[in-house]
């Protein structure tokens, strides 16, 4: 680990860095940064959390002419959530200096876009598909671009977005710097790498550092029947302040938030079929802490960035090994702990076991919790929360009225009446969930991973709910989907993809 202050960053930047409480740099920070600054193309290998956006927002900033008025940087990422996260934190990075920035992505109106580029942002921040509605429009010009960054390269390709990339790096100057940033090195990236980069260096946060030694990672051997039952009594005993619930589909997804809301709890799910607006509006609720629990699909989660997640549940185990890592890459953020709990079915277990192998982590088996448990849990988050209160608040104000009831009632009854009523209240309403097929290991050569799902009738994952089959049969269709319907307002991926 470095301080910035150690690296040749200018001035208004580390001002700029001070003001985000930012001093000592990330292990992929320390790595990035460096090569980055000197103009070379990069490879950076690093988890979701562990501070990519900054090592490649602070280079790419510091080469901007604050005075000069064409767009001079340009970042390609996978999802409409993570372009939005990523271009508020380049603002924040470049603040001092000036540097404007621009998001850009499908499901906003084009139009309202096109009036925000002519305040000549010199950053760009876009997902695929948009950028190339507006190219095609001529309202972005990407000839005066010195770097070209794709931040989550892997998600991108996986998404189908290979043509457009290769397109859009066709489109900027051959003499552009290149960083491309990854969680995983599948083929595919180091192909792009490949064709589109030139004497780049690569960097990596260690293997062992694959999956961030903050989080816990434990597993529940749970029949499909009982992982409701299982969830809620988890949520009782452990009370995350904010907690992300995996499910495989949209179905699941929906069910699950349903069933979760039934119970008691504060939850709301997100997947690809809700509108952006109803996406925004359930993700400020969760960052405002107004919800306990977000269920979400995996590529609905893509690139989230809220602090604070404590809790991670796995309720359907990932489709593949990288699903996982990104999954947990939720909770554990900026050196916080976090804990991470995947159900996993009987059948499941050799799933597990090619995740660990994977991750090269061992995840802890945990005994299911009971009913008993969960209650006892509630009472003991009640008593914590009296004794807070009562060691951290004024309360001159009502003492008159407790002696006056402690002369009516004995002391303990008063105090068992106070835990009782602030006790959460949920109930195990009886909920039958439609159920998941288990997943089954497949080896495959295209594997990052020791191997990959099966994808069974019941088990078809979020991402491949179309009538193809496999990802090039997906990635196919996205293409063709985007090249017949440009400029139709939303992002291709999310107008082919049914979640």
């Amino acid at each position: 680990m470095a301080l910035f202050t150690e690296m040749e960053i200018s001035d208004d930047i580390l001002k700029s860095l001070e003001q985000m409480g930012f001093e000592t740099a990330t292990a992929i920070q320390t790595l990035a940064i460096p090569v980055a600054l000197s103009g070379r193309d990069l490879i950076g290998q690093a988890q979701t959390g562990t501070g990519k956006t900054v090592a490649f927002a602070i280079p790419m900033v510091q080469k901007v002419v604050p005075t000069a008025d064409p767009i001079q940087g340009l970042i390609l990422t996978p999802t409409r959530e993570l372009c939005i996260q990523v271009a508020e934190e380049v603002l924040k990075v470049g603040s001092e200096k000036g540097v404007r920035v621009l998001a850009i992505y499908g499901g906003q109106d084009i139009e309202r876009q096109i009036r925000a580029l002519r305040n000549r942002p010199q950053v760009i921040v876009a997902t695929p598909g948009r950028l190339l509605d507006h190219m095609n429009r001529r309202t972005i010009r990407l000839n005066a671009v010195h770097t070209v960054v794709l931040d989550e390269a892997d998600e991108m390709l996986d998404m189908g977005f290979i043509e457009d990339i290769e397109a859009i790096l066709g489109a900027c100057p051959e003499d552009r710097q290149t960083l491309l940033f990854s969680a995983t090195m599948k083929p595919g990236v180091q192909n792009l790498a490949k064709k589109f980069m030139k004497d780049f260096e690569m960097v990596a946060v260690k293997t062992q550092e694959m999956t961030v030694p903050t989080i816990e990672q434990v597993y529940y051997e749970v029949n499909e029947g009982q992982k409701l039952d299982v969830l809620t009594r988890l949520l009782d005993i452990q009370n995350p302040e904010l907690a992300i619930v995996f499910g495989r589909t949209k179905r699941r997804v929906d069910e699950l938030t349903r069933a979760l809301q039934t119970r008691g709890y504060l939850a709301d799910g997100l997947h690809g079929d809700l509108s952006q607006r109803q996406r925004d509006n359930v993700m400020a609720k969760f960052r405002e802490g107004a919800l306990e629990v977000l269920v979400a699909t995996d590529v609905a989660a893509r690139g989230l960035d809220v602090s604070g997640v404590t809790h991670v549940f796995n309720f359907d185990i990932p489709q593949d090994m990288d699903s996982y890592v990104h999954r947990i890459g939720r909770t554990g953020r900026a050196g916080k702990t976090g804990i991470a709990s995947t159900f996993v079915s009987p059948r499941e277990m050799e799933h597990l076991r090619a995740i660990e192998r994977f991750a090269k982590r061992k995840i802890n088996r945990q005994p299911l919790p009971s009913f008993t448990e969960a209650r006892v849990g509630k009472q003991k988050i009640a008593m914590e929360q009296l004794l807070d209160e009562s060691r951290g608040s004024d309360l001159s104000g009502i003492r008159m009225l407790a002696e006056e009831l402690l002369q009516q009632q004995d002391s303990v009854s008063l105090v068992s009446a106070a835990i009782k009523l602030l006790t959460k209240n949920t109930k195990e309403v009886p909920i039958k969930l439609t159920a998941e097929q288990p997943l089954r290991i497949r080896r495959t050569s295209q594997s990052s991973g020791p191997g990959r799902s099966d994808r069974g009738p019941g088990g078809r994952s979020d991402r491949r709910t179309d009538r193809r089959s496999g990802p090039s049969a997906y990635a196919r269709g996205a293409r063709t989907e985007r090249r017949g319907r440009h400029g139709s307002g939303s992002d291709a991926p999310y107008r082919s993809r049914p979640h």
